[in-house]
């Protein structure tokens, strides 16, 4: 067992380097972000035409008078600056507590609130997230400048009111679970799962093929057994994956930062920093279910169309186990939810996106236990697949058995 771990090893690190320090894998990884690329910028084309939809609105706890001189100020201003350079002003007349009402407004998303601002015109405070506070901070100071001037000028002899300074309060937008974030983040992550896996496993196959053609497979298993083979180009490819996916996830991380600084993507509810922890597992467990399988269905293929005709069906598979896993977002409870839980290729994408919608962490323990029991026998199954393949070790056996029945 050493030496074929010592083998794989020599296998694992000789394909690594070969397929990492190559042109070839800069190409790779470039290939991936064009897409994304041309999305993005079609996305900022199309911003300028959707403008007036997208303009941040501010929730105000006011009573009437007070609501009577924002909305005339904001006119005004309109008038000037024009209406989209200003945010929208929703009023709402102050009923039961002001903090229950507050987050009551900032949990209503269907209005476009980003923050809310209540105490009157003369000692307002304005609250809301960090992003949201800071987008409309100032355009709603004009505001509130032009409403206190116009109410010291319709008062004979008061004195003109200085700028208006907001006390701001960053919370976050809504009290308890927000749902419809958790959702979302669970779709992503099946999604960047399935992803992945679709570009990086499927590459075995065309690896394996290239090699069975130029006669590499024979002269590798000359020198090291069989098994060790194997294990050194799963562990190869996955080593690859994982280098392809950390240039791409700093990358991604980078031009969150400096494109859309004010971006902020829905937490899931077990936080940031377990969820990146279990999507590299659920990555690793998913890699390895299914690349030990490609790698037991490459090797009963010898040429490329055979690949090609081979992709077809995995791929639209690898759709079906994504969209059973995809019933654990509509509903985690349900049989159905809790088969794609028990299936182990699709138990990765379902335990993710469990991960983004529920804090607990002792099914994850439970799930990565039975992920890594079939991981073990996939493994198995398919390096003697890989072995009867690639060396015929089932011919001499079976013209033994033919002697030994003719005897």
């Amino acid at each position: 067992m050493i030496d074929v771990i010592r083998a794989a090893w020599v296998i694992a690190r000789r394909d690594y380097v070969a397929s990492v320090f190559s042109r070839a894998f800069l190409l790779f990884l470039i290939g991936p972000l064009l897409p994304i690329l041309a999305g993005l910028l079609f996305s900022i084309a199309g911003a300028g035409g959707g403008a007036d939809q997208k303009r941040p609105a501010v929730a105000v706890i006011a009573g009437p008078a007070e609501a009577e001189l924002l909305h005339a100020a904001r006119g005004r201003l309109a008038e000037r600056l024009g209406d989209a350079m200003l945010p929208m002003l929703h009023i709402a007349a102050p009923e039961g507590g002001a903090e229950a009402q507050t987050r009551r407004l900032l949990a209503d998303r269907s209005d476009g609130v980003v923050a809310v601002a209540r105490g009157g015109i003369d000692a307002p405070r304005l609250i809301g997230p960090r992003a949201g506070v800071a987008d409309v901070r100032g355009r709603l100071a004009l505001i509130y400048d032009e409403a206190r001037a116009a109410r010291a000028m319709a008062d004979a002899g008061a004195a003109a009111p200085g700028p208006v300074a907001f006390r701001e309060t960053v919370v976050e937008r809504a009290a308890g679970p927000d749902a419809a974030g958790h959702a979302a983040t669970a779709r992503a992550g099946q999604l960047v799962l399935m992803f992945l896996t679709m570009i990086l496993a499927g590459m075995l196959l065309s690896n394996l093929i290239e090699e069975k053609s130029n006669k590499v497979i024979e002269v590798l298993a000359a020198a090291v057994p069989v098994d060790a083979i194997f294990l050194g180009k799963l562990a190869a490819m996955l080593a690859m994956s994982l280098t392809g996916i950390a240039v791409w996830g700093a990358m991604a991380l980078l031009a969150l930062r400096g494109l859309f600084p004010a971006v902020t993507l829905p937490v899931p509810a077990v936080g940031w920093g377990a969820f990146v922890a279990l999507g590299t597992v659920y990555f690793v467990a998913c890699y390895l279910l299914l690349g030990a399988l490609f790698l037991g269905i490459g090797a009963q293929v010898s040429s490329v169309r055979e690949v090609q005709t081979l992709s077809m069906p995995v791929t639209m598979g690898q759709l079906g186990v994504v969209a059973l896993a995809s019933s654990v977002v509509a509903a985690p409870e349900s049989g159905l939810a809790k088969a794609a839980t028990v299936f182990p290729w699709s138990s990765p994408f379902a335990m993710i996106a469990r991960a983004a919608q529920a804090p607990e962490i002792w099914p994850h323990l439970l799930a990565i236990g039975w992920q890594a029991l079939w991981i073990g026998l996939i493994i198995r199954f398919a390096a003697r697949r890989f072995r009867v393949s690639v060396l015929k070790s089932g011919g001499p056996r079976r013209r033994w058995f033919r002697r030994w029945r003719t005897s």
